[in-house]
């Protein structure tokens, strides 16, 4: 990443004294060691292809922008690359903990314009039935299960971790962002979970998430519904934590960081005593997806050609989008 701010595909750009992997010309983060303002973390030279990731070292917080290649899901590569980015800010908190440069935020959010993530690797799920590859599928399942995990747990180093929802989030993209301890969205975003479409059901932190938020009834109504929700409506259910106008969503997420600052402390406890009081654990996620494999492993053909479809639908509807935005540019 060259020292100059890159914008990303959204449009956003982080203000001024607050850009990307710099702190501004002369200075250093608040609070911060000289040999801490040095040094780069190392996180910010791994060559990601579906992630975009920079560091804001003022407020310590890790913006993550995802940008599968291909359908607008969860795409095996991207799992594997987040799970890779989870430990490196371990490891760079571990080893700045007594530095002052200690990461405070991670704020995961998407490039794709209006949409946050359309869920799991429907033609991968599918591929994996047809060929009776459980092995396959439960690696995928297992290691979006770590990840999710880890953004609910703070990535076990004390981190507050926000969903920046400015597109639709459906499926698996929907559990990504109920993992974080905040959820932040832009009013046209619609949100749900419409796995229920091909029989199946969100195996990857959704039924844990919704229960201790809605109560297991309510859970198994969302999911057994598969309503698909405006944001407003998923903040009255109290699933959205704040709603904002379109194009407000990242200066909302400054404006926490900024209002944050001062309590960080306090609310970063309180993430924490949410995780003692209703625990989520990585068994417990583990244990709920080997029935969601074992739930796969069992779909009809007829079940498997409507997910084939449904990620036709996402791949014809991001195709349209990049042609509308072309057709934007050039006039």
């Amino acid at each position: 990443m060259s020292s100059e701010l890159r914008v990303a595909r959204f449009g956003t750009k982080l203000p001024e004294g607050e850009r990307g992997d710099q702190a501004g010309p002369g200075r250093r983060p608040r609070g911060s060691s000289p040999d801490a303002a040095d040094r780069r973390p190392a996180f910010l030279d791994i060559d990601f292809r579906e992630l975009d990731v920079r560091f804001d070292p003022v407020k310590r917080a890790v913006w993550c922008y995802t940008h599968p290649s291909g359908p607008p899901s969860i795409t095996p590569t991207m799992i594997r690359e987040l799970i890779t980015l989870h430990r490196a800010i371990q490891a760079y908190v571990i080893e700045n903990r007594g530095a002052g440069a200690a990461v405070r935020y991670f704020v995961q959010g998407s490039s794709l314009p209006g949409i946050y993530n359309m869920g799991g690797d429907l033609a991968f799920f599918a591929s994996c039935v047809r060929h009776g590859d459980r092995a396959r599928l439960r690696r995928y399942a297992y290691d979006c299960v770590e990840s999710v995990h880890a953004v609910s747990v703070g990535l076990d180093c004390n981190v507050v971790t926000v969903a920046l929802v400015q597109g639709d989030a459906l499926g698996g993209g929907f559990e990504g962002a109920l993992s974080c301890n905040v959820l932040i969205a832009e009013r046209q975003a619609k949100l749900g979970l419409p796995e229920i479409l091909f029989n199946s059901f969100p195996g990857m932190g959704a039924y844990s998430f919704l229960a201790r938020r809605l109560g297991t009834a309510g859970a198994e109504r969302m999911i057994l519904k598969g309503q698909v929700l405006s944001a407003d409506e998923m903040f009255e259910m109290g699933l959205v934590d704040q709603v904002v106008d379109e194009g407000q969503g990242a200066a909302a997420v400054q404006a926490f960081l900024s209002d944050s600052d001062r309590g960080y402390a306090t609310r970063e406890a309180l993430y924490r005593i949410r995780q003692r009081v209703n625990p989520i654990t990585i068994q417990e996620m583990r244990d709920i997806t080997d029935i969601w494999v074992d739930t796969m492993m069992c779909l009809s053909d007829a079940d498997l050609r409507r997910m084939e479809l449904l990620q036709a639908a996402q791949t014809r509807r991001l195709a349209k989008r990049n042609v509308d935005d072309l057709a934007c540019a050039a006039e």
